[in-house]
């Protein structure tokens, strides 16, 4: 008899919608991270001869601690990264008693591929000045994550409210 196992792993490519929102849980200290990520994908159509795209699809990301504080000083708005992790939903009730859920990414692992390329500057904290360098955030496992709990505060595509 063979004993069935299942792995909930996921790698995205794309862009980092925002600045990531770094926040200190209360009662923890633990740092958290969040920020959205923008994939897209498309296909080429033989009838009319032309790359057709669809439509972006938006991530809703999150890292935990080293990983947190790793990401508030090297990704920026616009970075293309490789973000490796897994998907977790979390459920909660609305403002008006609503069940709802929210699908997130929690990250064990995130590398830098390219800079954003529209020049626009930000503080030496929250982006390097350093374009050319590629960063690779190894530390920071999901093992023994607490649950997230706190707002979006973001209006950005793909972030709920969610009441903390």
């Amino acid at each position: 008899m063979s004993h069935v196992r299942s792995l909930n792993r996921v790698i995205l490519v794309g862009r980092a919608g925002k600045d990531p929102e770094v926040t200190v849980m209360a009662g923890s200290g633990q740092q958290l991270a969040k920020f959205s990520l923008a994939t897209n994908e498309g296909y080429f159509d033989k009838n009319s001869n032309a790359w057709k795209d669809l439509p972006t699809e938006w991530h809703n990301i999150v890292a935990w601690r080293a990983l947190a504080q790793k990401v508030e000083k090297g990704v920026g708005k616009g970075d293309m990264l490789l973000v490796e992790g897994s998907i977790r939903t979390r459920k909660w009730k609305d403002k008006s008693g609503q069940d709802r859920s929210t699908t997130e990414i929690t990250a064990d692992n995130i590398v830098v591929l390219d800079r954003r390329k529209d020049g626009a500057s930000s503080s030496a904290s929250s982006y390097p000045s350093d374009r050319s360098r590629r960063d690779a955030f190894p530390e920071a496992g999901a093992q023994g994550m607490p649950p997230f709990a706190g707002p979006a505060e973001s209006d950005e595509p793909g972030f709920e409210e969610d009441p903390f």
